[in-house]
């Protein structure tokens, strides 16, 4: 259907609270034209969204609400289906879209799209729905630092006018969406601050939290196959340990919203171990609102997008644990989460204090960055070949060699991978019986 109306509306599509205020923030900054009707979509991604909270919902949404005209519900829109995994078949997209405006009234006003994810579902099917309708797209955290983690289709990437996004990481360019010419724009820091300090006002709930507190944040990787739960455990433990290590004698830990109780049992057993006060924090508010509520001495994490608002919008020391796992347990190598955990890895302080763990220098870090985008997306961004090579050919060492598989490089023809000459080992049946007999020998001398 093509909307023939004069007038526009603007719908800003959002499944977590720190995007609504990205949102709201780049509004207030005038990233927009000011249109006849904005609503603000809602998207409850998670795996029962029937017995979760919506982001419209939790505690101090109220003051996001006033920067759109309405707020309507995806999950509503599209019941019984669930958000992540229904997308509509292509003869039907015309008939959805028709029902669209009909259900939210739009009648055939001029839609136009700020998306965030726009690879996957929901996002992606929002944009195949309104086929004429032009796109922003917005960072929802630093995966954008990354390359575009599939191949998007061209009558979806070319209608993408900008990539939106908070300057996270000093002197780093965001990669997604770069193979269609996309453009990024910063939102003001002070924008985001000051959205997210109404948000933080309202929040009503929140108990009494400890001054010059350490601040844990959990991420329940296990859902994500990435780690098994005692593994997480084990995780927060460290977390913990390193924390202590540190001298703090009081630490909060705000596990991950889904996340079972079980992981703050394990670390009050092991706080009363320490001697240490320990508070769970059972409150689901945004880890920027404890930055600002409780101004911790120390945010500890993995590799959460609030290790990064918590150093350059907030100004507060934050250090990494367990990225090294993480590196390896990472499936496949493409893994969209790469990105982000190397950047935990390469620019945040160790809390173990482990030789070897410096931070890669400022001035690397974009080459870095190129290089391994290269190696996740070669099909996309295949130009990004000489940079990559002329990265590793230089670069490659002891603290950079994790952030890169050397079957992914072999099988790329860049430096660090197995030489061309040797290729031929892995198939050389008489190299794989001595590695087997190798092994057996290792085996039984442990024993």
């Amino acid at each position: 259907m093509s909307p023939t109306g004069s007038r526009t509306t603007q719908i800003f599509c959002a499944s977590t609270l720190y995007g609504a205020v990205t949102l709201a923030a780049a509004i207030d900054s005038d990233l927009f034209e000011e249109p006849e009707r904005r609503v603000l979509l809602v998207f409850n991604n998670t795996a029962t969204p029937e017995t979760s909270t919506p982001l419209d919902e939790m505690p101090g949404f109220a003051p996001l609400r006033d920067h759109f005209d309405e707020v309507l519900s995806w999950n509503e829109a599209i019941r019984p289906f669930h958000p992540g995994s229904w997308t509509p078949r292509p003869d039907d997209i015309p008939l959805f879209e028709r029902y669209l405006r009909l259900l939210w009234g739009l009648g055939d006003d001029r839609v136009e799209l700020v998306l965030e994810s726009i690879q996957v579902t929901p996002a992606l099917t929002v944009a195949q729905i309104f086929t004429g309708a032009p796109v922003d797209v917005y960072a929802d955290g630093l995966m954008s630092y990354g390359p575009t983690r599939n191949k998007l289709d061209p009558l979806v990437g070319t209608r993408v006018r900008r990539l939106l996004h908070l300057d996270l990481v000093a002197g780093l360019t965001p990669m997604l969406l770069t193979e269609f010419g996309v453009p990024p724009v910063v939102v003001p820091t002070s924008a985001f601050l000051k959205a997210m300090g109404e948000l933080t006002a309202a929040v009503e709930e929140l108990p009494p939290l400890p001054d010059n507190a350490a601040l844990l944040l959990g991420q329940y990787l296990s859902a994500l196959d990435i780690l098994s739960p005692a593994e997480e455990e084990d995780l927060h433990v460290r977390m913990l340990k390193g924390a202590v290590a540190q001298g703090h004698r009081s630490v909060v830990f705000k596990p991950h919203p889904s996340a079972p109780a079980r992981y703050s049992r394990a670390l009050e057993a092991e706080a009363e171990k320490l001697g240490v006060d320990l508070t769970v924090l059972d409150t689901p508010v945004l880890a920027e609102v404890l930055f600002a509520k409780a101004r911790p001495a120390l945010v500890v994490g993995c590799f959460s997008t609030a290790l990064f608002t918590a150093c350059a919008l907030y100004d507060l020391p934050a250090a990494r644990v367990g990225t090294e796992l993480l590196l390896e347990r990472l499936t496949p190598y493409q893994n969209s989460n790469r990105v982000p955990v190397v950047l935990a890895d390469a620019v945040l302080p160790d809390l173990e204090g482990r030789e070897g763990q410096e931070a890669v220098p400022a001035d690397l870090l974009n080459a870095l960055i190129t290089a391994l985008g290269f190696t996740l997306q070669p099909q996309i961004h295949p130009s990004l070949r000489p940079a990559a090579e002329r990265f590793l050919s230089q670069h490659f060492g002891p603290r950079t060699r994790r952030y890169f598989r050397k079957k992914r490089l072999t099988s790329l023809g860049l430096p660090g991978g197995i030489p061309q000459r040797l290729t031929f080992l892995p198939r050389n049946s008489t190299a794989r019986r001595v590695v087997r007999r190798a092994r057996a020998l290792k085996k039984a001398v442990k024993r």
